[in-house]
């Protein structure tokens, strides 16, 4: 494959004007090389069934072996060509990396390995996560440190190891999963809402370095998906949506070149307007809403 092909579809940052992609676009993903962390179920898991599906050379990675071994026996045929209905002959190809995200040596020898093994790596999909619901009176330092390095210092583990291949190849792009509920204080959210929120800032922050440069950022803020960190939740969850649909709209944006993927946006867009709110309605509202 061309090592070139993301900047053969990215607009130079001088030429982009309103409402033209902020990111590199993707127009087929057949033998893109992507690496996806945090595969092993939910969104993670979806969207390497489908870059497989659609025939992307896709690296899995997350803690748990087995089931990355079992995603990718559904996946994988003799050769380690993907199966897929319709798409035979036509699918990628799959490698298994499984890691501690929190691991920076780990991470780092992954990172290696897919670059020696592919020569470049066209985007790097960070999904990995987790999930806590903590309230003031329930504070747990151990848990709320536990879920931030999950979901906040890992991330920075795997800029350590990708931002260098990715400045040395000068393209190339970084997805980064966050979530809605990362733009405002909820209930229930104590410590989850403040790590994606910084993740949301953090995202931008690299955009404004990166996108000159040619390489893609996107950042993905899902709303309610029906997931294994969802599914214990103790409370309604607005327009919930399937894993399989997150996923296809997770890669629709990232291939349109957009820099904010949120979904579904029946519930995201009123998420996005109570963003400017002053508080006394904001709190009042959520308070309504909630019951909490």
């Amino acid at each position: 494959m061309d090592t070139a092909a993301f900047a053969e579809t990215r607009p130079a940052p001088a030429q982009r004007r309103f409402g033209s992609p902020l990111n590199p676009t993707i127009p087929d993903w057949r033998g893109r090389r992507v690496w996806v962390v945090g595969a092993s179920s939910g969104i993670g898991a979806e969207v390497a069934r489908l870059l497989i599906a659609r025939g992307a050379w896709v690296a899995l990675s997350a803690r748990r072996e087995e089931a990355l071994r079992q995603l990718a026996s559904e996946c994988t045929g003799v050769g380690g060509a993907a199966r897929a209905a319709g798409t035979a002959g036509t699918a990628g190809t799959v490698e298994i990396l499984p890691l501690d995200v929190q691991d920076a040596d780990a991470v780092a020898a992954a990172c290696t390995r897919l670059r020696e093994a592919w020569g470049a790596i066209d985007l790097v999909l960070w999904v990995a996560g987790t999930h806590s619901p903590m309230r003031a009176q329930s504070f747990d330092l151990a848990a709320a440190r536990q879920l931030l390095g999950t979901n906040l210092d890992a991330v920075l583990v795997g800029l350590s190891a990708v931002l260098p291949a990715l400045l040395a190849q000068g393209h190339g792009g970084i997805a980064i999963v966050s979530s809605v509920a990362g733009y405002r204080g909820l209930p229930k959210a104590l410590v989850y809402g403040p790590s994606k929120a910084a993740l949301i800032n953090l995202a931008e922050s690299l955009y404004f370095d990166l996108s000159p440069l040619g390489i893609g950022v996107y950042l993905v803020n899902p709303g309610f998906v029906a997931t294994p960190l969802t599914e214990h939740n103790d409370f309604r969850m607005p327009a919930l949506i399937g894993a399989r649909e997150a996923a296809i709209a997770t890669l629709d944006g990232i291939a349109a070149g957009r820099f904010e993927i949120h979904y579904p946006k029946r519930f995201t867009s009123w998420l996005k307007f109570a963003r400017l709110l002053p508080y006394r309605l904001y709190f009042g509202a959520l308070r309504r809403l909630t019951k909490l």
